[in-house]
This record gives C-alpha cells, structure tokens and sequence, in this order.
C-alpha cells in the first residue's frame, strides 16, 4: 500500500532533485532521487504532526489540571477575616475630623 502525497509534495521533490542533479544523470535516476525526496519531506510532516499532537495533548492536560485545582481549594484552606475594620476605623475617622473641623473653624 503506499502512501499518496499532494502533486504539491510531487512537484517541491521534483524541483529539488532536479536542481541537485549532476551531469550524465539520466531521467529515470533524477525520478528515484526526487521520490527518496518525497518520502522524506513526508516523513518530516508526519513527524511534525505527531509532535504538535503531542504539545496539544500537553496544554489541554495543563489546563485541565488549572481548570481543576480551584474546585478542589477547600474554604477552609483560604483563611477569611475575623472582622474587617478597616472601613468601621475610617468612618470614625472621618466623623472626628468633620467635628473637629466644625468646632475648631
């Protein structure tokens, strides 16, 4: 069974082996170099491909386990204020400087 390629693939293999070709070559030796070509160049892309497959399965695997760890967080993991006082300490702060400002002025 063998493998089709593109008539793009074909025509890049051809262009290649015949400009790598050397005087006295003859037609029938220029055609074995530009399929060896093809194999190669279609070799290549099925290893390329393979490897992209790999780095997707790796970054949807990554975000998967990203996507997970918030959900297994459990609340009592994230300690919360007892009581915020922040804004209790500025609105009397606040108030202070209001009446201080209306008797001292």
């Amino acid at each position: 069974m063998k493998n089709k390629v593109s008539p793009e693939l074909e025509a890049q293999a051809l262009k290649i082996a015949k400009s790598r070709q050397k005087q006295g070559q003859t037609k029938e030796q220029t055609k074995l170099i530009a399929q060896g070509i093809e194999k190669g160049i279609a070799e290549y892309k099925k290893q390329q491909n393979k490897r992209l497959r790999e780095l997707d399965k790796q970054r949807k695997h990554t975000l998967k386990q990203v996507n997970q760890t918030p959900s297994d967080v459990t609340e009592e993991a994230i300690p919360e204020p007892k009581s915020n006082m922040l804004p209790w300490v500025l609105l009397g702060a606040s108030w202070l400087g209001f009446i201080s400002f209306i008797l001292f002025v």
